[in-house]
């Protein structure tokens, strides 16, 4: 008969509970992947059309899982002709489930992206087109469960006239906007500029950055420093897929008329509203500062520490990160 000592028995157990602990393991499912956050209900509001910049965001927001686009509004005058833009290029991104808003003064002018859709039909857009942009930005916000991310990357008439139809957006919605020159103005010279968005209708502006919702804005302090050079550019220049293609036939058509070189030297002008998209989703690249800032008549944004405060971009930690993430959503969708 085979006797066992006091050790030989401690390691036969620790021997039997090893065992049985790799059956368990070896039955138990494989933990969970964690969960991916919803995205964000988000509406664009732009006056695209102008600067090809505009151009730029509507395809980066197109390419961002981080924001649910409910809803793209023209903004600025001229709608018919923006909302013609918006609706192409849409198209071209398979994302014709987004309606398409016609804002305040739906004229179809023509402008200096004319060229690219002189053949296009806005009654002939798959998807949905409202003719009062406006109050199907009020509706989207009002009827949305969750509050609404409200990027806008133009002069804001159409925002104003929606908080004076319906102030309580702004208690279901957040604004985030490319508006202002803070420390820095255009090409950053060390002077402040009365930057183009706020400057257009500086009422508007005045009236929308101070209504009671949070706001998060990138002055010319850090989205007039982007520029795409070099392989970056090439990157888009060159990709094969549909949207970025559809950007450079629109920066094409635009530097054309424009008389523009930038293309013809392989880079691209100032990127001044994808700065905004990011912000709706994401300030890891940038230093944010909490500031009064008031708009004064002739356009300027003034540190003001008796104003409405809000969350300024006002310098870049990584602006060449930024830029390779533009590219990379730009040249391939993400997963």
């Amino acid at each position: 008969m085979r006797t066992f000592t006091q050790p030989g028995i401690l390691i036969a157990i620790a021997a039997v509970l090893l065992l049985a602990r790799a059956a368990l393991a070896a039955e138990a499912p494989a933990p969970a992947a964690p969960p991916r956050a919803k995205p964000t209900p988000a509406i664009l509001d732009t006056d695209i059309g102008d600067d090809i910049d505009d151009t730029w965001a509507l395809a980066f927001l197109l390419r961002c899982p981080e924001l649910d686009l409910r809803l793209v509004v023209a903004d600025y005058g001229n709608t018919r002709y923006r909302a013609k833009i918006i609706a192409k290029v849409l198209e071209r991104a398979g994302r014709t489930d987004v309606p398409v808003g016609l804002g305040l003064k739906p004229e179809d002018k023509g402008g200096k992206q004319a060229a690219w859709v002189k053949d296009y039909d806005l009654a002939r857009y798959p998807g949905k087109v409202h003719d009062d942009g406006v109050q199907a930005l009020i509706n989207t916000i009002m009827n949305s469960p969750d509050r609404v991310t409200l990027i806008c990357i133009g002069p804001l008439p159409n925002v104003a006239e929606a908080l004076r139809r319906e102030p309580r957006i702004a208690q279901k919605a957040r604004f985030v906007g490319m508006h202002g020159s803070v420390r820095k103005g255009y090409g950053g010279k060390p002077k402040i500029d009365a930057e183009w968005n706020v400057r257009a209708d500086a009422p508007a502006c005045r009236a929308v950055l101070s209504a009671p919702w949070d706001v998060t804005i990138t002055p010319l302090d850090t989205c007039g420093l982007v520029h795409l050079r070099g392989e970056k550019f090439a990157a888009v220049r060159d990709s094969k897929d549909p949207l970025a293609q559809a950007v450079m036939e629109n920066y094409t058509a635009w530097s054309e008329a424009s008389k523009r070189k930038e293309l013809s030297e392989g880079r691209s002008s100032t990127l001044f509203d994808p700065t905004a998209v990011y912000l709706a989703f994401s300030q890891e690249f940038l230093k944010m500062e909490t500031l009064g800032i008031s708009v004064s008549d002739d356009g300027r944004t003034l540190i003001d520490p008796a104003a409405k405060t809000m969350s300024v971009a006002t310098e870049w930690k990584d602006m060449g990160a930024f830029e390779d993430l533009l590219v990379r959503r730009l040249t391939s969708p993400p997963k």
